[in-house]
């Protein structure tokens, strides 16, 4: 993928993902294409945070923890926005997906029966989620190979039957746009403050309606 590719691939998904969450905070129910596409915002930012890491010149620990103080930065604010504690917020997911990558890269088996055993209960979309990333990491290490792109099939499908539907799959040709030969400025923190600020806004247009209302 090019850096330009990954960088709108990114702001695909946040586009989506703020749509999504529009829907939820304010309960709006079911939309209409909306809906459809906010299941695809999440294997969207999974696989192509997989394959940063396996550049060869990723620190996972460095992403693991910037991830997690980030998550936790963003947790009141989606517990306002959502009305629940668990699961974590998708940055807590995401760090421990990452976690876990770095678990196996470094044979640290017993790490890894912890990250991926209980912990993923308490995270967005559990275990599908870790599998995706994790599947994601594989087809880029193994270049492409047969036994890596079913594994990320088998990840898609997990996630598809967490979601109760299939419109994640879309995420799967989506991915083309990461090899798009084009000029996207890099936003390492920007899409973390978008997360925690578009929450914000959220919940504060949630009580403004309510004491208008």
């Amino acid at each position: 993928m090019t850096s330009g590719g990954r960088e709108l691939l990114k702001w695909l998904a946040v586009v989506l993902m703020t749509g999504d969450h529009v829907i939820k905070v304010f309960e709006l129910g079911y939309v209409p294409v909306v809906s459809e596409l906010g299941r695809v915002a999440f294997p969207v930012f999974a696989l192509v945070m997989a394959y940063n890491l396996a550049e060869p010149c990723a620190d996972i620990g460095k992403s693991v923890r910037r991830l997690a103080i980030w998550a936790v930065i963003a947790q009141p604010v989606h517990v306002l926005a959502f009305g629940l504690l668990l699961p974590l917020n998708v940055l807590a997911s995401f760090a421990l997906a990452a976690s876990v990558v770095w678990a196996i890269r470094e044979r640290r088996w017993w790490i890894l029966a912890i990250l991926a055993g209980p912990l993923p209960l308490l995270v967005d979309y559990q275990w599908a989620g870790i599998a995706v990333v994790v599947a994601g990491y594989a087809v880029r290490r193994l270049d492409g190979a047969p036994e890596a792109v079913c594994l990320k099939l088998l990840a898609m499908g997990l996630l598809c039957h967490f979601n109760g539907n299939g419109w994640a799959l879309l995420a799967l040709p989506a991915m083309a746009l990461g090899y798009a030969p084009v000029r996207f400025p890099r936003t390492r923190w920007a899409f973390y403050g978008y997360y925690v600020g578009h929450l914000s806004l959220l919940c504060g247009a949630l009580q403004l309606a309510g004491f208008v209302g």
